[in-house]
């Protein structure tokens, strides 16, 4: 099984403070001004090589924006399988045979992703089918994948399952979608409400416009305080949604900028409505 670390470092600044109440004050959010980002570090070309001998002289960009206008024919694929949302985790073997709902003109996933958390005792692991070049030209800290042997015309996919341990589980589900799909506005409005007109055509230009602007964060700020009812329990569950996110992103390797970017601004956003909600108790 890979397991990767819970916290993208180990320095007690980082770390996800609490709340803390004082008897006839309000409430004291402590919580860190920044989202640390790790040294930046390449894909792995042999991993690449593994699932794509012929990219291997392909620089990992130009193969990842390769990838995006095929996204919505990989996902469709997905559709065509009979795959469980969980399995066991006692029960997990090397491959899973996955029926076939129906025939897909679209290239089908080649790999299964076992995911757990380390902390969890739970014997559930959730599942999500991968393409092998999608997750290979992605994320950083992962090994090779083992080899994906399809059967042409069978009405089932026997593909190989790859355990993996990171801290949020629930929150990779952002991450697979997307490494498929590279949409900020769908990573954005996962981790809480922000205005359908802001999110509208969203880019990496306007993520970070917004960062410099300090009306838009305000704005943005004023809306998720709003949304929230000024309830501070709200939004640090929105802090945390965030955090599990970054945990995620940094302990998998995926350092593409504008994820990062957006995940700035979720912060930004974040700790800007817990300001102006501590200042209306």
């Amino acid at each position: 099984m890979l397991q990767v670390a819970s916290d993208p470092t180990s320095s007690d600044k980082h770390s996800y403070p609490h709340s803390q109440r004082r008897s006839g004050q309000s409430p004291a959010i402590q919580l860190p001004p920044t989202l640390s980002r790790p040294a930046y570090a390449e894909v792995s070309r042999d991993a690449i090589i593994a699932v794509a001998p012929e990219l291997a002289e392909v620089p990992a960009e130009y193969i990842r924006r390769g990838l995006r206008p095929r996204a919505n024919e990989m996902l469709g694929a997905f559709s065509a399988l009979a795959l469980p949302s969980f399995l066991l985790r006692s029960r997990l073997s090397s491959s899973l045979a996955v029926p076939l709902r129906s025939p897909s003109p679209f290239a089908y996933p080649t790999h299964i992703l076992a995911v757990s958390s380390p902390k969890s005792s739970s014997d559930q692991v959730m599942v999500f089918p991968i393409h092998s070049l999608v997750l290979a030209s992605h994320c950083a800290q992962l090994p090779r994948l083992p080899p994906s042997h399809q059967q042409p015309h069978s009405a089932t996919l026997q593909l190989p399952v790859l355990p993996l341990s990171i801290p949020s589980p629930a929150a990779f589900s952002i991450l697979h979608s997307f490494m498929y799909t590279h949409r900020l506005d769908s990573v954005l409005k996962a981790l809480f409400p922000v205005p359908s007109g802001f999110l509208h055509s969203l880019s990496h230009e306007v993520v970070k416009n917004a960062l410099s602007s300090g009306a838009t964060l305000h704005q943005l700020s004023s809306y998720l305080c709003a949304s929230a009812s000024s309830n501070l329990q709200t939004l640090m569950t929105h802090a945390g949604h965030v955090k599990e996110l970054w945990q995620n992103m940094a302990a998998l390797g995926l350092h593409d900028p504008e994820l990062w970017d957006t995940l700035d601004l979720a912060w930004e956003v974040l700790l800007g409505a817990l300001n102006l909600a501590a200042g209306s108790q």
